[in-house]
């Protein structure tokens, strides 16, 4: 049965005319995350969230022309003014099954290591499944805070929303327990992008057997996207709008690849490469990463070659431009993967979810944050070959002088092998970090009594840091200065 909320401008003012306080489970007497000036704001976040939602001057996103679309009501996100992100930040990446699939916080520090590398930013990621906003607000002191992170990302609501249409009580648990870790991660110096949860592609098994649809499902999701998006400006928080553009990729793909692509793999909510390209790219851009990776510009006729900073002209002779470069491009496949899932250059099917090239098709990604621009000027003929590593393709002459994006053009190219063997060692840290937050400090969700927690503060932390930092070092010990050649030949 199908049940259409409410738009946003209808919502129900008791959602959020009583928000209780929500105190936070503090085990061990360690030092407590929030203090009483902390803790008062939440009570006012409804009235903020109720006049955002009634107010007559609410933006919606742009929808696609098709019917499907017409239900939702999806507020617009707010757009990054600049760059969130500063030299020597340590990432959070906070969430909860599809986090711990170390997928796309795999790709979000693949991309800060080897894309802006300048930024020096180190990650750690804290995915745990079946989570609820409510658990990460309860384990985040001794989980999270305890690592000292400067910045975090947060993508909750899959399972907050119970997989079932929208209701009143919901709304109310899953703002407060938003809002107090918004302001928790505030309270201790930590800037925050809160993240949508992102969209269904079937009833999952584990929902309960209501009769509802999918779209029931979806508008619910949709509902609480709109919830954070209240919420990220009333507290002054960055936003990552996960949903939508989860929600028109899977509707594109279909239509594109044929109604068995399912961007939220089988079981229809946890995704496969491509969905977590789509949740890479939405962090990714809400960090306000501007995608400029470098600027090769070639003048043909003297056989000259200038380049960007992150790169080095090495020389430049014959139509052969050698380059040395300490900033990659985004490499959605690699030659021969030193971790076995990453997608292989020439046997990554765009037409399978798993493909993260496939992902690239349904947003922006190489556009907005991959441009690594060719361009080259003053030629006489009409037509030019450009090799680079072993593949090669034809461009007009106008093509070049406008500039193109290898890094859209190429997607096997002379930076691949490097780039596995780094994405190999964020892997093995990650999976790591699971193991060690899971197992090593909690017990698998067990509680632990006060003397458990001193132990566990005074000595198991430090060895299992240890091992952490073991991993973390080769990460920069991998990533190194690539040098290759660009080969501009006249047809």
């Amino acid at each position: 049965m199908l049940r259409s909320p409410a738009p946003p401008d209808q919502f129900p003012l008791s959602l959020f005319k009583k928000l209780p306080l929500t105190l936070l489970r503090n085990r061990g007497n360690i030092a407590p995350i929030m203090r009483v000036k902390y803790l008062l704001p939440i009570l006012f976040v409804g009235f903020a969230v109720a006049a955002f939602a009634s107010s007559p001057a609410t933006k919606y996103e742009t929808k696609p022309s098709d019917s499907y679309f017409d239900p939702f009501q999806p507020v617009a996100a707010p757009q990054p003014t600049k760059l969130l992100l500063k030299k020597g930040d340590r990432l959070a990446i906070c969430g909860d099954s599809i986090t711990e699939q170390r997928k796309y916080s795999r790709l979000m520090e693949d991309y800060l290591t080897m894309c802006v590398p300048q930024l020096q930013v180190t990650v750690r990621q804290y995915g745990w499944s079946g989570e609820k906003a409510r658990g990460f607000l309860a384990r985040m002191t001794n989980d999270c805070l305890i690592f000292k992170p400067t910045i975090a990302t947060t993508c909750y609501g899959m399972n907050d929303f119970e997989y079932r249409p929208y209701e009143d009580r919901i709304g109310k648990t899953y703002v407060d327990s938003s809002t107090a870790i918004v302001q928790a991660f505030k309270g201790h110096g930590v800037r925050v992008v809160l993240g949508s949860a992102g969209c269904v592609g079937k009833i999952p098994r584990w929902a309960p057997a209501l009769n509802d649809s999918m779209l029931d499902l979806n508008l619910s999701l949709c509902q609480l996207r709109n919830l954070d998006i209240a919420i990220a400006q009333k507290e002054k928080v960055g936003f990552a709008d996960v949903f939508w553009p989860m929600l028109q990729a899977d509707f594109t793909a279909k239509k594109e690849y044929g109604t068995n692509y399912t961007l939220t793999s089988a079981d229809g909510v946890h995704p496969g490469w491509a969905g977590h390209t789509v949740m890479a790219y939405a962090y990714l851009k809400a960090l306000g990463l501007n995608g400029e990776i470098g600027t090769f510009t070639v003048n043909l006729k003297r056989a000259t070659l200038k380049a960007s900073s992150g790169h080095r002209v090495v020389s430049a002779k014959n139509g052969d431009y050698v380059i040395e470069s300490s900033r990659y491009p985004f490499c959605p496949c690699v030659a021969s993967p030193a971790v076995a899932d990453y997608p292989v250059c020439g046997q990554d099917d765009v037409n399978n979810y798993q493909s993260i090239r496939s992902g690239l098709t349904l947003v922006p990604f190489n556009q907005d944050l991959n441009r690594l621009i060719l361009i080259a000027k003053n030629g006489s003929a009409q037509n030019y070959l450009v090799t680079w590593g072993e593949d090669h393709k034809t461009f007009t002459a106008d093509q070049l002088a406008h500039g193109i994006n290898l890094a859209a053009e190429f997607p096997h190219n002379p930076f691949t092998e490097k780039f596995a063997q780094v994405d190999a060692a964020v892997a093995a840290k990650q999976a790591y970090e699971t193991d060690e937050i899971k197992n090593q400090f909690e017990g698998q969700g067990k509680k632990l009594s006060r003397a458990e927690i001193i132990f566990r503060t005074d000595a198991v932390i430090k060895a299992a840091e240890a091992k952490r930092d073991e991993l973390a070092a080769a990460i920069p010990a991998a990533f190194a200065p690539v040098t290759h050649t660009l080969k501009i030949e006249a047809q």
